[in-house]
């Protein structure tokens, strides 16, 4: 951040709308005169335009680059002035002189002008005076809140839309051709609204209060105006200085701010878009999400796709200026590579013109701590992931003389010796003159299937192909075998279904937990499969047994499991259950004993159980067993994600406050057979949590990505899946439907699957 002008003032402007554009910026001089300085060349001598009898209240320059127009208002004026005509007439010895457009309309407080600069907006107490640019002419007078009207802003994609904020803490959609409120909003907040912006490529509406609060509505259809996103600038700042310091994992930086942390409220003065002209296709389109929050103690760059605070600029880490407290900010748009900012000081009579670079900001973002899903290296050598059950040695006893008394055979099976079969009539006779197959008839059918490769580029399926009915058993949790011809179903009567992938036929139906199943999960080698329940057990089922391989129960889980899968390859089980995530290695022996059957010779060891940072219990987690990979992503009932290095036993680093409640579904982008993906898009993953909506993270950077709401507000997300190709998110909601996600777009499918009876599972 570095100072360009600084200018001391002869009284207090803390509380004024000062005036910036990319060119000028302008101050009051002794209350009724204005000075215009050059933002290019700030030696320059600066304009002076006097006309005002009264002290001006507030100024604001046109949105147009040419001609400059200033518009500046007092008590008894509301002035345009044109730049470039009054500096002309100065320069030839004259006074400047500027347009009266309005008189006498009160205590003016906010000035706008509308896109084409043929209109401005003035508010004055709880009305607002729509006058024209060009003439005096009061065109209409809106007047509907209950308090002052603090804001009003022109809607940059239709002319005729007029939005403005009271200290009443509602907002007002007016449509000026018939002076009428098309939308009126409920009480936001505590506080009176303070700000106004308008994002056009998103076509939405942020407000801020005086109590740091953000709120993002959708302005499509100004008739159905909807709430998209709220944000608190304490609660991002919170959890921003939380992630700095697993970070740093410097104890001496964790103590340090916590001497300088001081609780102060965080009004939003003022609130503009970050972004630059310079900018490529794909990193504009990605920039326009970000805004830049003036407080009264710095500058907040806050993306609006994450609701995550990206960077924080305070003005005490810069002892060289002449500000440590703002009381008003004014951000034109940015051009190039920086941004100016004029700021008024809160406690003294000073302002300053800042210069923020954007290539710092992008600095900040591009730095991470570097996790991937890939091993950088092979396991440790004390690694948990290198257990192994220790081999048995075999003591066979020393033979001694003499003959003992032993059965006739020698093992528990006995052979029936045919004394009650009929006498064979036919002698053997060999076949000969046999025509081998040079390939396999099974290969030569499978072959197809096993290469056909997902369809990337089509759309998602958007038509129901096939319904199967599971009667009133609800589906508690699905999943695809890993070559796609089965599906894995368990249901809510204890029951677990296994159907083929076209649910034509009767599924093989496999019974023996007493609650129901919560989680199943598939081997890589799909020739056993596993089920987890709420009767806090665990099953292991091989690919057609009728009866479980291996059963985990007898209080090994003392809470219910909240997850269960193959890891590693298909080497380990790994188990949530309360604080602990247990990993297990196990050996699946399906030969019985005919005598003693009961006797299971399937074994299962506890490797080791990793405990969550607090003891915090298990809601969600995540692990891919397609390849090798050390990290394992737990979510907690304390609202954060947890990465777990599983080659080094230990928690790698802690998301504090992912969400605003505890995130009950994580999904990874696990790869497919059917599908090839860029090795970036594997550290990508997604969370659901009840009323936040869904998250994607970026492992690399342990940075929110993106933020999908609510299906449009309408419900609340159950559970989520991404596509093999990595470009949609299939989402079951409580509102009966699954929502389709396109992730290139940014858009869901305007299609629905809807199910009338009960929430839905994907």
């Amino acid at each position: 951040m570095l100072e360009k002008l600084s200018l001391t003032c002869d009284r207090l402007l803390s509380h004024l709308q000062l005036a910036c554009c990319l060119s000028h910026c302008g101050v009051p001089l002794q209350g009724k005169d204005l000075l215009v300085y050059s933002n290019t060349d700030t030696e320059e001598e600066p304009l002076l335009l006097t006309g005002h009898h009264a002290e001006i209240s507030a100024m604001t320059f046109g949105n147009r680059g040419r001609p400059v127009l200033l518009c500046s208002a007092s008590a008894d004026y509301v002035i345009v002035w044109d730049i470039e005509v009054c500096r002309r007439r100065t320069q030839e010895g004259k006074v400047a002189a500027g347009k009266v457009i309005g008189s006498l309309l009160g205590d003016v407080v906010y000035l706008s002008f509308c896109v084409s600069d043929e209109r401005v907006a003035a508010c004055s107490g709880a009305a607002v005076y729509i006058l024209s640019s060009k003439k005096h002419e009061v065109i209409s007078t809106l007047s509907s809140h209950l308090a002052p009207v603090t804001s009003a802003e022109f809607c940059p994609w239709s002319p005729d839309i007029l939005v403005t904020i009271s200290e009443d803490r509602t907002f007002k959609v007016w449509d000026l051709k018939t002076e009428a409120v098309c939308f009126q909003s409920f009480v936001l907040s505590a506080s009176p609204l303070l700000s106004v912006f308008f994002l056009e490529e998103n076509r939405h509406l942020i407000t801020g209060s005086t109590d740091g609060q953000l709120w993002c509505f959708s302005l499509s259809d100004v008739t159905k105006c909807h709430m998209v996103t709220k944000m608190d600038l304490q609660k991002m700042e919170k959890r921003h200085q939380m992630l700095q310091r697993n970070v740093s994992h410097d104890e001496s930086v964790t103590e340090q701010s916590a001497v300088d942390n001081v609780e102060t409220s965080k009004p939003v003065l003022k609130i503009a878009s970050c972004s630059s002209n310079m900018d490529t296709s794909n990193d504009h389109k990605r920039d326009n999400s970000r805004l830049c929050v003036g407080s009264t103690d710095g500058l907040y760059v806050v993306d609006l796709a994450t609701s995550e605070l990206l960077t924080a600029i305070y003005f005490k880490e810069y002892t060289n200026l002449s500000i440590t407290m703002a009381g008003s900010w004014f951000i034109p748009p940015g051009q190039d590579d920086s941004m100016l900012l004029l700021a008024s000081s809160l406690f003294t009579q000073c302002v300053v013109l800042l210069e923020v670079c954007l290539c710092d900001f992008r600095e900040i973002w591009a730095c991470g701590e570097g996790f991937s899903v890939f091993p950088s290296s092979p396991a440790l050598p004390e690694s948990p992931l290198n257990a192994e059950f220790k081999k048995k040695e075999i003591h066979q006893p020393e033979k001694k003389g003499g003959i003992k008394e032993q059965p006739l055979v020698f093992h528990s099976r006995v052979k029936s010796s045919g004394y009650t079969n009929a006498p064979r009539r036919t002698m053997f006779s060999p076949k000969t003159n046999v025509q081998k197959n040079s390939f396999s008839k099974k290969t030569h059918t499978k072959t197809g299937l096993l290469l056909r490769d997902y369809p990337g580029d089509d759309a998602a399926p958007t038509i129901p192909h096939i319904h199967q009915s599971t009667g009133n058993r609800p589906v508690y949790c699905l999943q695809y075998s890993g070559d796609g011809k089965q599906i894995l179903c368990g249901l809510g009567d204890s029951s677990v279904l296994l159907y083929k992938s076209s649910l034509t036929g009767n599924p093989t139906v496999y019974t023996g937990h007493d609650k129901p199943v919560s989680s199943v999960s598939w081997s890589l080698n799909r020739q056993r499969w596993l089920s987890a329940s709420e009767d806090q057990t665990l099953r292991i089922w091989t690919h057609g047994g009728p009866e479980p391989a291996i059963i985990m129960g007898d209080n090994t889980f003392s809470k219910p499991i909240r997850g269960a899968q193959f890891y590693y390859l298909d080497k380990f089980l790994l188990v949530g259950s309360g604080p602990s995530l247990n990993l297990y290695l196990y050996n699946v022996d399906i030969t019985r004993d005919d005598i003693k059957r009961y006797k299971q010779r399937s074994v299962v060891r506890l490797v080791r159980s990793f405990m969550t940072t607090s003891a915090t219990d298990i809601t969600a987690w995540s692990a891919i067993n397609d390849f090798f990979s050390h990290i394992v992503l737990v979510c907690g009932s304390d609202r954060s994600i947890q990465v777990f290095d599983m080659n080094k036993g230990t928690v790698a680093s802690e998301l504090p406050d992912a969400h605003s409640r505890a995130v009950h579904c994580i999904t990874q982008n696990k790869g497919s057979m059917f599908s090839t993906q860029a090795p970036d898009s594997y550290n990508l993953f997604l969370t659901n949590a009840v009323t936040d909506g869904m998250k994607i993270w970026d492992l690399r950077t342990l940075r929110c990505v993106r933020r999908y709401e609510n299906h449009l507000n309408r419900c609340h997300p159950c559970s989520s899946a991404i596509s093999p190709c990595g470009s949609f998110i299939a989402t079951g909601s409580e509102d009966n439907c699954a929502y389709v996600y396109d992730i290139r777009s940014s858009s869901y499918l305007p299609q629905a699957f809807r199910d009338t009876r009960t929430q839905c599972s994907v």
